[in-house]
Formats: C-alpha cells, sequence, structure tokens
C-alpha cells in the first residue's frame, strides 16, 4: 500500500517534508500507469499548476514523466486557473489531466490534482485505483522519465496557451457586455493566485472599472492565513472595496475554482448564501431549467428552490469527486459544494470561481439591484438562512479515535443543538444532526487536512453560535 493518500481531490502534501520531487514522480507514475490501464495508452494529458512555491518546476517533472510514459503532454505556458486546466482536457482532445496545486490550502502545502476526460474530478474508484499503482519509496527503476529538454525537442512535450478557447467558452456562456457598459466598480481579491487579470482581460473596455488586488505571485500570502476564500482571510480585500467604493468584491481562491463575493458594504456574503444566489439566477433570471446537485454540507435553501421550480435535488459527500460524477448523470443545471465551489451545466463538472463571479455580475446588472437587494430577493423566496462553521486542527491521531468513537456510539434521544431537538443523523458523509425546524449540524473530517469540521445552517441567526457550540460538544472538543 503506497505511504501516499489520496483524499478528497488527490494528493496534498507539505513541501520539502512529503511533498517532494521524488513523491510527485512516483505519483505521476501511478497515475500513467493508471491511465494505461484504463485504456489511455499514448493519449494526451493537460498538465498545469498555480503560483506556489515551484509549482513550474513540479509540473515539468509531471509531464517528464509522463512523456517517459509514452503520453503526449500538453504543458500550460504559466499559471493557470484549475477551471482553465479542466476545460482545456476536452478542448486539447485529452484523456485527462494533473495539476500542481494545493487550492486554498496553507502556503507551506503543495497538491497533485487529477482531473477525467471531461475535466471534472476521478471518482473514488478511480482514485483509489491511482493511489493502487504509486511505486514504492525508493524504487527509482519503476519510474519511466523524459527530460524535459528532449521531450519538448522531440513534440512528446507542447507548451500550450489555454487562454483563447478558454475565453471563447465564456462567450458563449455569458454576453459580458452589459456588465462592460454598466459603469459598475469592481473590486476583485485574486488571494495571491491564478485568477489575476481574467475578470480584467474578459470585463475590459468598458464603461465598468476592475480593481485588481493581491494580484502578484506571493506563495507566502501575505494579509491572510490561507489563499481560502472566507474570513478573515478575505478581510484585507473587502476592506479595500470599501476604501474604492466598490459596489461589490470578486473573491478567487488560489487556483481561482472556488468563489467569494462582498457585498456593497464590504460585508462577506457566506459560501451557502451565494450558491443560493447563483441557483435563483439560473432559475429565476435565467429560466433555465434542471437537476441541482448539492453536498451534504452545503445549503438547505436548495431543497426549497427546488421544490419552488419543480426541479430535482441530488444530494452526494462532499467534494468534487461526488458532485461532478453526479453532474454528468444527472446532466444537472448546477453542482456544488459548501467550500464556495460550483460548476455549471454547458461547461465542464469542474468548480469555476471566474464563471461564478461572471454570474453573479449579471445577476447585479440584469435586475439593476446591489448584492444586499439581490440577497433579499433570495430570501423572500425561501426565507432568511444563517450559517456558520469551526474547523479544529487535529493533534494527533488519538484525537480523531475519541471523536469518532464519540459520534459512532451517539444515542440522538433527547438531545438538543442550541436548544432545537435533534430528528435525524445521516451518515453519508459525516454526521449530519437534522433539527427539529429543519436547520442542521455537520461534524465532518477533511478529505484534504488533519481537519475536524463542525458546520451549521438554521434559520434562527440567534441560535448559530449556540448550536455550533453544542455540535463541538457532541464531538468532544
Amino acid at each position: 500500500m503506497s505511504d501516499i493518500k489520496f483524499g478528497t481531490d488527490g494528493w496534498r502534501g507539505r513541501v520539502a517534508d512529503d511533498y517532494t520531487f521524488a513523491n510527485v514522480r512516483r505519483c505521476a507514475q501511478g497515475f500513467a500507469s493508471w491511465l494505461q490501464d484504463e485504456g489511455h495508452a499514448g493519449k494526451a494529458v493537460v498538465v498545469g499548476h498555480d503560483k506556489r512555491f515551484m509549482g513550474e518546476k513540479f509540473a515539468a517533472t509531471v509531464a517528464e514523466v509522463l512523456a517517459g510514459n509514452g503520453f503526449h503532454v500538453f504543458l500550460t505556458d504559466g499559471p493557470t486557473p484549475t477551471p482553465v486546466i479542466s476545460f482545456s482536457v476536452p478542448a486539447k482532445g485529452a484523456v485527462a489531466a494533473v495539476n500542481i496545486t494545493a487550492s486554498h490550502n496553507p502556503p507551506e502545502d503543495n497538491g497533485f490534482k487529477v482531473r477525467d476526460a471531461n475535466g471534472g474530478a476521478i471518482d473514488p474508484a478511480g482514485l483509489k485505483g491511482i493511489e493502487a499503482r504509486i511505486p514504492a519509496a525508493g524504487d527509482a527503476e519503476a519510474i519511466r522519465s523524459i527530460p524535459l529538454k528532449k521531450a519538448l525537442d522531440g513534440g512528446q512535450i507542447v507548451y500550450f496557451d489555454p487562454r483563447p478557447a478558454y475565453l471563447k467558452r465564456i462567450a458563449d456562456l455569458i454576453d459580458v457586455q452589459p456588465i462592460k457598459d454598466a459603469g459598475l466598480k469592481i473590486v476583485v481579491d485574486n488571494m495571491w493566485g491564478n485568477g489575476a487579470g481574467w475578470l480584467s482581460e474578459i470585463l475590459g473596455g468598458g464603461r465598468t472599472q476592475i480593481l485588481e488586488f493581491h494580484a502578484g505571485r506571493n506563495p507566502i500570502f501575505p494579509e491572510m492565513l490561507r489563499p481560502e476564500p472566507i474570513p478573515p482571510n478575505v478581510d484585507a480585500g473587502l476592506a479595500y472595496g470599501v476604501q474604492m467604493g466598490a459596489d461589490c468584491v470578486c473573491i478567487m481562491d488560489g487556483d481561482a475554482d472556488r468563489c467569494g463575493f462582498g457585498d456593497e458594504n464590504g460585508n462577506f456574503i457566506d459560501q451557502l448564501r451565494v450558491y443560493g444566489l447563483l441557483a435563483y439566477y439560473l432559475l429565476e433570471i435565467r429560466g433555465e431549467r434542471g437537476p441541482i446537485v448539492k453536498t451534504i454540507s452545503t445549503t438547505s435553501m436548495l431543497t426549497k428552490l427546488g421544490k419552488a421550480y419543480d426541479v430535482p435535488v441530488v444530494e452526494t459527500g462532499v467534494g468534487f469527486k461526488y458532485v461532478a460524477p453526479a453532474m454528468v448523470e444527472h446532466d444537472a443545471l448546477i453542482g456544488g459544494e459548501e467550500s464556495g465551489g460550483y460548476a455549471f451545466r454547458g461547461h465542464v463538472p469542474e468548480r469555476d470561481g471566474i464563471v461564478a463571479n461572471l454570474y453573479l455580475l449579471d445577476f447585479m446588472v440584469r435586475t439593476g439591484k446591489r448584492p444586499t437587494e439581490l440577497l433579499q430577493l433570495l430570501f423572500d423566496k425561501v426565507g432568511e438562512h444563517f450559517y456558520g462553521r469551526i474547523d479544529t486542527r487535529l493533534i494527533g491521531n488519538e484525537m480523531k479515535q475519541e471523536a469518532q468513537h464519540l459520534l459512532n456510539t451517539m444515542d440522538i434521544t433527547g438531545k438538543t443543538l442550541g436548544g432545537i431537538p435533534i430528528v435525524d443523523l445521516v451518515t453519508i458523509d459525516g454526521y449530519k444532526f437534522v433539527m427539529e425546524d429543519g436547520g442542521w449540524l455537520l461534524v465532518r473530517f477533511s478529505g484534504t487536512e488533519p481537519l475536524i469540521r463542525v458546520y451549521t445552517e438554521t434559520t434562527q441567526g440567534d441560535r448559530v453560535d449556540d448550536i455550533l457550540r453544542d455540535g463541538m460538544r457532541l464531538a468532544g472538543l
């Protein structure tokens, strides 16, 4: 069994500790072997990276191994948003992609993210198959590789610019001219990541003004704990929006697959509410219909919207390794999760922070309303919902085992959260306690980091802190 474990979205590790060139080569060989066993020998694979430390060098290392295994490699010519890399898979006629990114993880981390022929996350069975084929540490003879220069000279690796094809797809998804002409002032917080410059390029040349923030490359991610688009990481960008008198703040995480959003007053709109806004926009403003795919950890507002517009709502485990296959299976209108990742029909089954922000801006322009007014439209339809989350770092395996024991042996009879009786426990992914009023609390172990997360959503805003506190007690935290 490999010592490298593929979690929710691939493998992530601490740079220079377990995330080394040797281990990246092992992962690349495991992926190449899996692709060959799946019948894809000799086909094309896309490889890209983000702006983290040595990202381009790790990506080149992956390309060398894939080329050494007989694959034709399209290597991005610079840091590229995850959704653009994913879109490039079908656009280039490739069968898969490797993306060197740790997304929203702390600055010390990097990752090895894999994608299928649709550009979506590989399902859990596929991830286990890749993991099982990773050579043992120190088995250098098991790894086949061609030096980058030799592979470039021989045509096995080709640098390419993914922008033109992706920008053409954007034009198919949305008419951006009204946004350009609207005269908005938009702050874009790129969180030092790959999203920098994309909204400026897409929306430039009109009356609307785009103000880029945290747009350079800085792998230590100043002014934030990590490039995750939630407070407190977004506080500096929101404050800049207020300073500049912005109509809204568009936020993207480090690899630009996740979306955050701030209103005209500099307040953060949480990711559950953003998902509700996006679904409402597609159903009500664009008049589209189709299934909604949601993870167990995201908003109940989607269930209410599904009933209101007579569209099915499909619930999955946490992570796009579940969401992407469900979107393909059901031809879903939208799919998403609590972390701020949303994917859309007509695109790729992959989170796309660029498209999500464009849709929110289009929502503003089509209705002539500010973000706070858009929220009120949503609440008029489904009622006001409140959300909270607490992340606790696990100190050793014993802490995790104790929490699991408490949760696995729990009898919910007579128990309450924030004074509200618990009526059901759902264990699709983690431990979801459903309360009498329809609210819920989820306790779940992260698939990418040593964290235990406690989340809640309720229609009673004054109960959020009490519900979270009681949820922490249930897990022994």
